[in-house]
């Protein structure tokens, strides 16, 4: 990745968000969880401190998964989260962050769309989707311009 800010990997899973920043390795590990006000759509919390809060919260607030398979159900809520992620990760920051974010295989292009106009919203510079299993591949250091066979299996499916 290309570009004066900081390189930035991030898996948007589910249940957790994992953050890796180029040099360092991985730097965050939290639960993909956002606590809302909803009188003001102020987000009050993100990712540990969110998920103490589910099933713990007054009338007015609401702590909510806003990603559902890998992929965006709730677009401003997400960014919101990459927001506060990205400012952690990077502090205040004078170039913005260039960010290689992970989607899963056989999402739509308004999905990916989805994807990259929060990853700006949220304060990146550039935004690159990569597929899960070629993530996977290449951090497991298989070779993915060989012509061979490999096999990467997403483990999370096994257990539905």
């Amino acid at each position: 990745m290309l570009g004066f800010g900081q390189s930035i990997g991030i898996d948007l899973g589910t249940a957790t968000i994992l953050v890796h920043v180029k040099g360092k390795g991985i730097v965050l590990k939290e639960p993909s969880v956002v606590a809302i006000d909803k009188n003001t759509g102020e987000a009050l919390a993100v990712g540990k401190e969110a998920q103490r809060m589910l099933g713990r919260t007054p009338g007015n607030i609401v702590a909510i998964r806003p990603l559902k398979d890998g992929v965006i159900s709730d677009y401003s809520v997400t960014e919101k989260m990459l927001k506060f992620f990205i400012h952690k990760v990077c502090g205040a920051f004078i170039f913005s962050p260039t960010l290689m974010v992970c989607i899963p295989s056989g999402v739509t292009e308004v999905e990916k769309k989805a994807v990259v106009d929060a990853s700006i919203q949220a304060g990146a510079g550039k935004v690159y989707l990569i597929e899960e299993p070629i993530a996977a591949a290449i951090g497991a250091g298989i070779d993915i311009t060989k012509p061979c066979g490999s096999m990467v299996v997403d483990m999370r499916w096994w257990y539905y």
